[in-house]
């Protein structure tokens, strides 16, 4: 039997947080950071700092469905940033830092849109989610240093007071699942 893997696309806030917190899932064999949802073609990062864009700072999942479902890498995703802040992250302000799910398939839409609407009825935060749920277009693989970020550099400042406490939420939640 063939093993297929599949892609997810999110943004929610700096791609370094994302990428870190992924590359600990089981049965995500690649995340690459990038860009999407913009209107330039190859933007830089540079470009998209600045806003004028359109793109948001995403991290493009290559995973196995069979190890590891969309529907659980959706539930890290809301776990580890705030889908309640528009265009915000803490201290990274701007579109770009955008909470987004870039869907692959109508399959992906709808969990995605179930899963919005779950977390809503159960009131998992006390503001309402602005988590934009969008087609995919097109992926852009940020520049090579953005790249493995944290694992390169879990000493920069950034990493140590954003980053590192992502990757300790995700594993004290769901350090103990495959």
């Amino acid at each position: 039997m063939e093993n297929r893997l599949e892609y997810a696309t999110l943004g929610g806030g700096c791609f370094w947080c994302l990428e870190a917190v992924y590359q600990e899932v089981a049965g995500v064999v690649g995340v690459v950071s990038g860009y999407a949802g913009g209107e330039v073609p190859d933007p830089t990062y540079q470009q998209v700092c600045l806003g004028a864009t359109g793109h948001a700072e995403v991290v493009q999942i290559t995973f196995d469905p069979q190890v590891v479902s969309y529907r659980h890498l959706l539930d890290i995703f809301f776990t580890i940033h705030d889908p309640t802040t528009l265009n915000r992250q803490g201290a990274d302000i701007g579109s770009q830092y955008r909470s987004v799910i870039f869907c692959h398939s109508s399959a992906q839409q709808q969990i995605a849109e179930e899963t919005v609407a779950e977390l809503g009825q159960a009131a998992a935060w006390p503001d309402p989610i602005v988590t934009e749920i969008l087609p995919l277009t097109k992926f852009y693989p940020a520049e090579s240093y953005h790249q493995n970020y944290y694992r390169n550099n879990p000493w920069q400042p950034y990493c140590l007071m954003v980053v590192r406490p992502k990757v300790s939420k995700f594993r004290s939640k769901f350090g103990d699942q495959p």
